[in-house]
């Protein structure tokens, strides 16, 4: 890896509406033109959750130009050749996922699904501000990495651990 080079980074989840659409976000913004953030479903639901674009501008983070698409965009010939893959919800982590060309790196960020929080406004809003914290924090960790001095074993590991931060949805497996 080096520092001379813009970074793909695609956050997977299944519905592409909530989490998937926070970090990619977050990223594109924090990333400072040295990653390019896009992100995708399995069983996308076409549609960005209204909450999650609402979250991300009480932050101050771009809201316009994202869509719910499917993960098959990224896996055509011509999509853009992928750095890093990131699952933020459980159930995308445990799917089958298409063959990435170039052989990304992959983690579990698994981040609790705000959208299928039920109750009163200030309850949904707050479920998206928390994991947009849980994402960004993530993210923070992640653009903190040395990627141009570390090996390649160590970054995995490292990607990792940045998945079982505050706010994990569940526990990561041990590397073996």
């Amino acid at each position: 890896m080096t520092t001379d080079r813009v970074y793909n980074v695609l956050f997977l989840c299944t519905a592409n509406s909530s989490r998937s659409i926070l970090a990619e976000s977050i990223l594109e913004t924090e990333g400072k033109g040295r990653f390019k953030a896009y992100s995708a479903g399995s069983q996308p639901k076409g549609e960005v959750n209204p909450y999650a674009l609402k979250e991300l501008a009480a932050q101050g983070y771009p809201t316009v130009g994202f869509r719910s698409k499917s993960w098959d965009e990224f896996a055509e010939p011509g999509a853009p050749e992928m750095d890093f893959i990131f699952t933020v919800c459980d159930s995308a982590a445990g799917e089958a996922c298409p063959v990435w060309i170039g052989h990304p790196m992959t983690a579990h960020w698994g981040v609790e699904d705000p959208a299928v929080v039920e109750g009163s406004e200030v309850d949904k809003g707050r479920a998206f501000a928390q994991a947009a914290r849980f994402l960004k924090n993530r993210i923070s960790a992640f653009l903190s990495l040395p990627l141009s001095s570390i090996d390649k074993l160590a970054l995995e590991s490292h990607l990792r651990q940045i998945g079982t931060m505050e706010g994990a949805s569940i526990k990561q497996p041990k590397a073996s």
